[in-house]
């Protein structure tokens, strides 16, 4: 995630600590999953020997300009863009003709710019159009979702991708509010979701819509499955001591991280009173974070977006 608003800003979130976890060797090959504004890349960049390479992943074209536009003014290393989805890392890697690489980097935020910007409608405090396309030349968007969907699937997504409580109650607000007119604002949708919470909840430390619009979101962009599919292709892919950085904002996302990394440690599927392991099933390497390495006090004091970030590491051994 990007700190800034506005333009795409160069300081990304927990920087210094993604560049101490990659292990950055000078003549490495680096993936960076979620180039955003390049502030990520540019550190790796700057890191990196003219034998290095560099590759930045986005599928949002506004974060891909920015980067090509950096790329130019660094004319004496090998960075790459690519517009595509990070759970395509081993396809565009094949395409590359890259078996393996030293680091794989993924912040799996929404950056600032994209929630600041009006128009791509990720903002419940903000009035734009019910957008949250990450890739703008995608068919679905959060204008189908809200209009379209069942009254029963809208509360499974509010239920599942924002945890939300009340979901039950306000997709049956939402379904009986769009007969009336389609809902076509984020304002509109954030005032209609908060008016069918309990008084109670509408006062929170966060905006009533928060959860919603965070469900909406993932659903859009189909975010948790293009996570689940990283963990599982990305590993696969780093040599022997590369290491994995993933940069999570809110739980369902740390869980899979966790979980994940988890199964790439210990993957052994026996039962515990089994004396020795049948399955077959071997460990490629280990978790470096015993825990999430979250924002420093100075972090927080100039990117209030950065309270929620964790960092886990996992490195290959084999």
């Amino acid at each position: 995630m990007e700190t800034g608003a506005g333009e795409f800003s160069h300081i990304p979130v927990l920087f210094e600590e993604c560049m101490e976890a990659l292990a950055i060797k000078p003549d490495g090959i680096y993936v960076d999953c979620t180039a955003g504004g390049g502030g990520h890349s540019e550190g790796i960049l700057g890191r990196l020997s003219s034998k290095g390479l560099l590759i930045s992943l986005d599928k949002d074209d506004e974060a891909l300009a920015v980067c090509n536009a950096k790329a130019a003014t660094h004319p004496d290393k090998n960075w790459k863009t690519v517009k595509s989805d990070f759970s395509r890392i081993a396809e565009v890697l094949d395409e590359m003709n890259i078996d393996k690489v030293d680091g794989i980097l993924a912040d799996l935020g929404v950056s600032s710019h994209q929630i600041d910007t009006a128009k791509r409608g990720f903002s419940y405090a903000i009035d734009g159009p019910l957008d949250m396309r990450m890739d703008e030349t995608q068919t679905l968007s959060a204008y189908v979702v809200v209009n379209t969907y069942s009254e029963k699937k809208l509360e499974e997504i509010f239920r599942l991708y924002g945890e939300e409580r009340y979901a039950g109650r306000i997709a049956a607000g939402i379904v009986r509010d769009r007969k009336e007119k389609a809902f076509d604002s984020t304002l509109a949708l954030a005032k209609s979701i908060a008016s069918y919470m309990p008084s109670k909840a509408r006062y929170e430390d966060q905006h009533p819509a928060r959860r919603c619009f965070q469900a909406i979101r993932i659903e859009v962009n189909h975010e948790l499955d293009s996570v689940r599919t990283l963990l599982q292709e990305g590993p696969k892919r780093l040599t022997k001591g590369g290491r994995m950085a993933v940069i999570s904002f809110h739980s369902l996302e740390d869980r899979i991280v966790k979980e994940e990394f988890r199964t790439l440690q210990d993957p052994c599927t026996c039962p515990k009173d089994f004396p020795v392991c049948v399955c077959g099933k071997k460990s490629i390497g280990k978790i470096i974070t015993r825990k999430p390495i979250t924002a420093s006090k100075e972090e927080l004091k100039i990117n209030n977006r950065s309270h929620s970030a964790k960092l886990r590491v996992f490195e290959k051994e084999v």
